[in-house]
């Protein structure tokens, strides 16, 4: 073996101390609320960052879609997303019932800036972040608990100061105590209640406190443990809007967002089709569609998959696998002779209306904008029923009985 190829250097995530968890018990009977990142994590994730011209074009597809929240920008950070920012305001782009949010690091220059980026805007939510980890404040930071607590204090009462100077924006405050998985849950309930005591959430006017896997460190049941006992230890959880924000490092985002939502959260950000950094953020589209497959609306328009990836991939200039989870060119497509079989037999006796029951088909194919003729396609593994289907249904051929 390879001496590089070396797994002792690394150490295994030690598991959550909580012995009576209740996530398990639970099943997901409604969407949570969505906020779009595909114009901030999502567009910084890029080779080549996305164009004013196809910012826009995101943000047309984003409302289009549904999403009610959608973060634009990191307006502190570059001319280009704080132009961006001030474009959507001054030209009147965001719809009444859309919310705008932009990031920012809690540093009191930056938060000033942002602020200045969201003058005039109706609503808007500002996200307030700072890296908490044991890896951050000990090789990145240099800094003890108490040094990061005051950082994100000190963040959360600038945000207060700058809020108040512009009334005329209905604000809601969001902070993230950035790399939340590999920060002990205590330490992290800790710096959010300082927060909160800043902020003086209530359930009228609740807080959000999203609580990133910012790298994927461990299987979706750990992060789903993380989250139950945060929200057991957070004061006020009733004020609080606890959001997710899934990284895709072990292939893993959509399962660790589906458990932490059983295990009590509310809110989930996410990118379309998942492009994000290293392997990508939470790909809204399969949570939404995985939800949808269970017979729950996923309050989010998806009907046209095909328009959707094909804006997604204009703007990003990255393609789309052609077998990725629902939106791929072929996730419904069957060349074995067998599948082709059992398709077109339950096919056969489909009666429009009555519960989808298809083998190998999870949905219906034509709720996302796809055709039964794009399911059957011939080549040299397919059985003489593919072949007969598809000449039968593509081109009107008529067969004898027993042929097919």
């Amino acid at each position: 073996m390879n001496g590089r190829f070396d797994h002792t250097k690394y150490n295994p995530f030690p598991p959550i101390d909580i012995k009576d968890r209740t996530w398990p018990d639970q099943v997901i009977t409604k969407a949570p609320t969505w906020c779009s990142v595909d114009l901030r994590d999502g567009n910084q994730a890029l080779i080549e960052p996305m164009s004013v011209v196809q910012k826009k074009k995101m943000f047309e597809l984003l409302v289009e879609v549904g999403f009610k929240e959608i973060e634009v920008g990191f307006p502190a950070a570059s001319q280009p997303d704080f132009d961006f920012v001030r474009s959507l305001i001054e030209e009147d782009k965001v719809p009444e019932d859309v919310t705008i949010q932009v990031l920012t690091q809690a540093r009191p220059e930056l938060i000033q800036r942002t602020f200045e980026s969201l003058k005039g805007a109706r609503r808007a939510i500002l996200h307030l972040y700072n890296s908490t980890s044991v890896v951050q404040r000990e090789k990145v930071f240099k800094t003890d608990k108490a040094g990061i607590v005051e950082i994100a204090v000190e963040g959360a009462k600038e945000v207060v100061r700058c809020a108040a100077r512009q009334p005329e924006t209905e604000w809601t405050f969001q902070y993230s105590p950035e790399s939340f998985t590999g920060t002990e849950v205590d330490f992290a309930v800790e710096v959010c209640d300082g927060v909160n005591e800043i902020w003086q959430p209530t359930p009228d006017n609740p807080v959000i406190i999203n609580l990133p896997a910012t790298v994927e460190m461990a299987t979706p049941n750990v992060y789903a443990d993380q989250i139950e006992l945060f929200g057991r230890l957070i004061k006020n959880r009733g004020s609080v809007i606890i959001s997710l924000h899934t990284h895709n490092d072990r292939s893993c985002a959509v399962g660790a967002a589906e458990l932490a939502v059983m295990a009590g959260a509310q809110r989930v950000e996410g990118t379309l089709l998942g492009n994000g950094e290293r392997t990508g953020n939470m790909d809204i589209v399969i949570m939404a569609m995985n939800l949808y497959s269970q017979g729950i609306d996923p309050e989010l328009d998806l009907h046209d998959m095909d328009r959707i990836v094909s804006v997604v991939r204009e703007c990003t200039q990255i393609d789309v696998h052609p077998r990725q989870a629902w939106s791929g060119d072929l996730v419904f497509t069957a060349f074995s002779g067998s599948h082709q079989d059992a398709i077109k037999k339950c096919l056969d006796i489909y009666e429009e209306g009555t519960p989808w029951a298809i083998a190998y088909l999870p949905i219906d194919p034509r709720d996302i904008g796809r055709t039964y003729q794009d399911v059957i396609r011939v080549n040299s593994q397919s059985g003489k029923g593919g072949v007969a289907y598809v000449l039968s249904n593509k081109f009107g051929f008529e067969f004898p009985a027993g042929y097919k």
